[in-house]
């Protein structure tokens, strides 16, 4: 699955028309994601994102897309929130709802790989919060 998603990432491309867009970086290894939101009275409508990273970089992202199209803001909050404990060895109660996300709890045991796993999710934290402080598109940030 984790394979599947690296090799024919879902949503991977641009949208045509976003209201946030951003960029991460891992500086550790060197990562990059451009994500793109098209956020619409509070619902994540449409959602993509391009960039270079490793296999568990880019199913990550894949399956973070997936997880939170359709969801409103809130949920993908709370859905990137549970996705950073769950590969952080914590145990999460809805660990169904991050989708194939869920499958990659196993990074918790390769704890370089934590960052690469959650650059998307962190990205998808960020953008949000840029939408609901009014920011504009654009921005870039390093994953820290």
């Amino acid at each position: 699955m984790i394979l599947d998603h690296s090799s024919h990432p879902h949503h991977h491309g641009s949208l045509s028309d976003s209201t946030q867009k951003i960029e991460m970086n891992n500086p550790t290894c060197g990562d990059v994601i451009q994500l793109e939101l098209d956020v619409q009275e509070g619902v994540i409508k449409d959602i993509a994102f391009s960039g270079s990273g490793c296999s568990i970089s880019t199913a990550s992202a894949s399956m973070m897309t997936d997880a939170v199209i359709g969801k409103t803001v809130a949920e993908a909050e709370a859905l990137a929130a549970d996705f950073s404990q769950l590969v952080q060895g914590e145990p999460v109660a809805n660990e169904e709802e991050l989708g194939d996300a869920a499958m990659l709890s196993g990074v918790a045991k390769f704890p370089t790989r934590i960052k690469c796993a959650t650059l998307a999710w962190k990205a998808l934290g960020r953008a949000i919060a840029d939408e609901e402080n009014g920011k504009g598109v654009a921005h870039q940030y390093h994953n820290k």
